[in-house]
């Protein structure tokens, strides 16, 4: 992480797939029968705006880790990817991609 980053921050893309069962949901049509989504994406969102990381595998495991302990499943994938990278002109956006199971 550069100086700038550090100062100004930076924008992110979080993929989150969660592994659980969903068939007491399909059965119901029950939000109560599943993961709240919306849930999940507040707290991606709490977690990536809280303590600040130099590396984008510590955030995604981050992310990783807190929705498999707080979340009924058994298990999360998740792709960060750093939208407004500092590479001195080099196109591309960089990123990384995280897997864990209970």
């Amino acid at each position: 992480m550069t100086s700038a980053e550090r100062e100004l921050g930076g924008w992110f893309s979080v993929d989150a797939e969660i592994g659980c069962d969903v068939r007491p949901a399909a059965l119901s049509d029950d939000l109560v029968s599943t993961i709240d989504y919306g849930a999940v994406a507040a707290r991606i969102v709490e977690i990536g705006t809280g303590q600040r990381v130099n590396l984008l595998e510590r955030l995604a495991g981050q992310v990783a880790e807190a929705l498999l302990r707080e979340y009924p499943c058994h298990e999360v994938r998740v792709r960060l990817r750093k939208l407004t990278p500092p590479m001195g002109g080099v196109p591309g956006i960089p990123g990384v991609e995280v897997r864990r199971r209970r």
